[in-house]
């Protein structure tokens, strides 16, 4: 009884902290649990690395402290404790272990990973040589599958299922004429502020891409109608120049995974069936309908900031209904 009693405590004080914080802060941050580093002590500087040397964001830093989070985890079974015990069976076994669970792209991450890891810790004398040549990349063909696109007729079966009359209902219509129209990824559109329109200049610009760099688009006139109906008449009064908001409080940015379970969500209301549904299938469809409106795939991986012009070739192969409307012309409508 006293354990039931303590877990009923907990789980009633963190929404009576977040109301504290509501109402003497007026905002409530998310407080998650990220997982810590494991191997701090065995290979300090390894974060500091992949911040600095390689150049790598938060998000893709938080993907390496979670793969080997598993690895510190399968090596805590196995009881061994030091990097120094680390050998090719040992890192073979973590692999065979984990990739089931992951798809074909996963398993090239994690092994990805795992070998920077060996490479630095190698490289500082943590482990005596270089096991990174242990850990097999699995062999991806390029072009072997098929994007996850959908017709552009099955876009406005999915715009016409939401309801604009409601503010939820317009910052949605807005988050999906960005994604369909400029082929943005959920980070893209999450951090998207107000200082990134310029309305005077009728431009739309996207900074920090995958790629390194910006992109400025025209601003179509169909994406400024939304977002001006948005500003307008849904997003909240605040000093947070982010241009997207939750809904509901806490009064915060849009995350990327809320701006993907959106695109699913309408998806689905439309009855739009499609293999893993979120933002990128907006995104393969921007990028599908530009092919098909034989536009060069140089041209289309600049418009979608595409780190090589291989991200693009995949479109190529597939053959569906010419979608020649380009959603940024003259006033034309989506």
């Amino acid at each position: 009884m006293p354990a039931a009693r303590s877990k009923v405590a907990e789980e009633a004080r963190n929404p009576v902290r977040q109301m504290l914080r509501l109402a003497l802060e007026g905002r409530v941050t998310a407080a998650r649990k990220h997982k810590s580093w494991p191997f701090e002590d065995q290979a300090p500087g390894f974060l500091s690395y992949l911040r600095d040397e390689r150049g790598l964001r938060e998000n893709t830093i938080y993907k390496y402290v979670h793969r080997l989070n598993g690895l510190a985890d399968h090596l805590k079974r196995l009881g061994v404790t030091s990097l120094t015990e680390l050998s090719a069976p040992l890192l073979a076994s973590f692999v065979v272990d984990t990739a089931p669970k992951l798809a074909r792209t996963g398993k090239r991450d994690l092994c990805g990973i795992v070998r920077v890891f060996l490479r630095f810790c190698h490289r500082q004398g943590v482990i005596g040589r270089d096991l990174s040549a242990a850990v097999e990349m699995p062999q991806i063909y390029r072009l072997s599958d098929v994007p996850r696109s959908i017709t552009w007729d099955e876009v406005r079966r999915m715009l016409e299922t939401v309801d604009r009359r409601t503010v939820l209902g317009r910052r949605d219509y807005a988050i999906l004429l960005l994604l369909v129209t400029y082929g943005l990824r959920a980070h893209e559109v999450a951090k998207l502020t107000l200082d990134d329109v310029d309305w005077k200049r009728e431009r739309l610009q996207i900074p920090e891409r995958k790629a390194g760099h910006w992109t400025a688009y025209p601003l179509a006139n169909v994406v400024a109608e939304a977002l001006i109906e948005y500003l307008r008449s849904g997003r909240p009064q605040t000093q947070d120049r982010h241009v997207f908001f939750r809904v509901l409080a806490p009064l915060s940015p849009i995350t990327n995974g809320a701006v993907s379970a959106t695109v699913a969500a309408y998806l689905r209301k439309a009855g739009v069936q499609v293999r893993r549904p979120g933002a990128h299938t907006l995104r393969h469809t921007c990028v599908q309908k530009l092919i098909e409106a034989e536009f060069p795939l140089k041209t289309i991986g600049d418009y979608v900031g595409h780190r090589s012009p291989q991200s693009t070739e995949i479109y190529s192969k597939v053959a569906i209904a010419a979608l020649r409307e380009v959603a940024m012309g003259n006033g034309e409508e989506l």
